[in-house]
């Protein structure tokens, strides 16, 4: 991982050319441009909103939409950074034929792409904040560090899925829908402090309600959403219990993510 942080410093100026170009790709003679980044949250809360309308879902003090919102703000970006650095040593398979730089620039790459729409989602959400009277608190100084989380997981997914995307191409097919359907499995469309009162307060699976809910936030994702919205939202700090465990399985992944990408890569040119 000292590796990593190496090359991330040494070629920072040839990432911020690569993503620049990724974004210049993406919406160049697109209409709306970057504004699309936007577009997809605010669909998924109207479709949110119409489900709840069906199946109620206890919000909280907080308004619904912005709930929601907050939660895909960093829902999304988790995803489509694991997404596109998966795919993104295939994508470049013109540059690694012609010129050796380490690999794991790719990925690097697509998760600092995917932070310019970050920042577009979080000024979209401070303004759904000031429309529902939330004012912020001191601790949205935890933002960052939270960002930070969400970027080793998608790296953690990253690194190695683009490693095997160069021997099988199914895994970048594939995992954009294992990531939608494991959204379902994160407190993004309902708030963590429902699944804490089910399983922690009324025990509604018995004698295994802890160790569901244990199970639960091994998902990294669980707990970051939640201290997401703690901390935008509740004025809150992070709950610990309930970020620990996917953190610490973050933290036990990704060296060996990282290293299993650095053995397959002196391959990639052979292989594509």
């Amino acid at each position: 991982m000292t590796g990593a942080l190496k090359n991330l410093i040494e070629y920072r100026e040839l990432m911020v050319v690569l993503a620049w170009k990724n974004i210049a790709v993406r919406y160049q003679q697109s209409y709306m441009g970057i504004l699309w980044a936007v577009l997809k949250p605010i669909v998924l809360v109207l479709i949110f909103m119409v489900l709840r309308s069906f199946v109620g879902i206890d919000s909280g003090d907080i308004p619904y939409p912005v709930l929601t919102y907050s939660a895909l703000t960093i829902w999304i970006f988790f995803q489509e950074s694991a997404s596109e650095g998966v795919s993104s040593v295939v994508g470049n398979a013109n540059l690694i034929r012609k010129i050796y730089f380490p690999r794991e620039v790719f990925p690097l790459t697509s998760v600092i792409t995917k932070l310019v729409e970050l920042v577009i989602s979080l000024f979209i959400l401070a303004g759904l904040m000031a429309w529902y009277g939330i004012a912020p608190s001191w601790q949205l100084f935890w933002v960052p560090l939270l960002v930070l989380n969400a970027v080793l997981a998608a790296l953690t997914i990253a690194f190695i899925g683009a490693a095997l995307n160069v021997y099988y191409r199914d895994i970048a097919t594939a995992l954009p829908v294992l990531l939608s359907l494991i959204m379902y499995m994160s407190p993004v469309i309902y708030p963590l402090a429902l699944v804490k009162d089910k399983l922690l307060v009324q025990q509604s699976a018995g004698e295994w309600s802890g160790l569901l809910y244990t199970l639960f936030t091994l998902n990294p994702l669980a707990g970051l959403i939640d201290a997401f919205q703690n901390v935008t939202l509740r004025g809150l700090p992070p709950d610990a219990g309930a970020m620990m465990p996917g953190m610490v399985l973050t933290l036990v992944l990704l060296p060996f993510s990282y290293l299993y990408f650095k053995r397959a890569e002196s391959f990639f040119a052979d292989v594509i």
